[in-house]
């Protein structure tokens, strides 16, 4: 595929452009990577240099881009953190412009806003604009467990209750929620509760052909970047069927988390991994839900 990437960029280590970009072309993807920010590293460190790109200029970059006749032959566009509403402006003219141009384009959407022990971590109104504007707009969607229950449930983002979704039955009508309000795939991240044991994590994908869930050791680490990796991932493995991606997936990101682990390092082990990406072994089974 040729991709859009409309997402951060750091210089030292691996979120948003920076963790997405190098997997997809480790598969033999074609990225175009426009950055929304450009910082020295990511925001976890507590300090920070770089610029916020204006959303005029995010624009104007696009718009060189439509300039090479290439925003006709892109198969997908992927989005992650967007922490302005003239950055989602733009996003969703810049998917309504290539589906215009190829209307089976696809837009997979990570609607990042927040996490269980941070709440919501982006300014205010990004949740309602991403909840009333992106998700209707994406066809795939990879939110993590908190944000499900925010699209799902709505209410004040400050007082997002994940709680609400523990069994396999809260997660599977929370996830056709959000699928009614648009997206057909819509991939949970970071499951919890009963859904899975004390010792693990796991992650529930549906499309019109079921839903699949599959688990994997829960590591002691906490690092950022896993989420944008997660969703390039499911995007590049998707035409394979949502079973296939899930496993692959599965296998990919807990190779890299292990290997960072093993490492004892802050940034995700992306480069030492990389043959984890390239060829996932697989080794977790994926059960069918439904």
């Amino acid at each position: 595929m040729r991709i859009l990437s409309i997402q951060s960029s750091v210089a030292y280590g691996h979120v948003g452009n920076s963790a997405a970009v190098f997997p997809l072309q480790r598969l033999g993807h074609e990225v175009i990577a426009v950055n929304t920010v450009h910082f020295s590293n990511h925001t976890g460190y507590g300090a920070w240099r770089g610029t916020v790109m204006d959303p005029a200029v995010i624009g104007e970059v696009i718009e060189g881009v439509a300039d090479r006749d290439a925003l006709a032959t892109v198969d997908a566009v992927l989005t992650g953190y967007q922490g302005s509403p003239g950055v989602a402006a733009i996003v969703l003219d810049t998917v309504a412009r290539i589906r215009t141009l190829n209307p089976a384009a696809v837009y997979c959407a990570d609607p990042v806003m927040g996490d269980v022990g941070r709440g919501m971590f982006v300014l205010p109104g990004v949740p309602e604009l991403i909840r009333e504007r992106v998700v209707p707009v994406a066809d795939v969607l990879t939110p993590n467990a908190f944000e499900l229950s925010y699209l799902a449930f709505g209410g004040d983002p400050g007082k997002v209750d994940p709680s609400r979704i523990d069994g396999p039955e809260e997660l599977l009508a929370a996830i056709d929620t959000v699928r009614a309000m648009g997206p057909r795939t819509v991939l949970v991240t970071s499951v919890k509760g009963s859904v899975v044991d004390d010792d693990q994590i796991g992650m529930v994908a549906v499309d019109d052909s079921g839903a699949y869930l599959v688990r994997t050791p829960e590591l002691p680490l906490s690092v950022n970047g896993a989420g944008d990796v997660t969703a390039a991932l499911f995007l590049a493995h998707l035409a394979d069927g949502v079973g296939p991606a899930l496993a692959r997936v599965a296998s990919s990101v807990y190779g890299i988390l292990a290997a960072t682990h093993t490492a004892g390092s802050r940034e995700i082990a992306l480069v030492p991994a990389q043959d984890l990406v390239a060829a996932p072994p697989t080794e977790f089974p994926v059960e069918r839900l439904r």
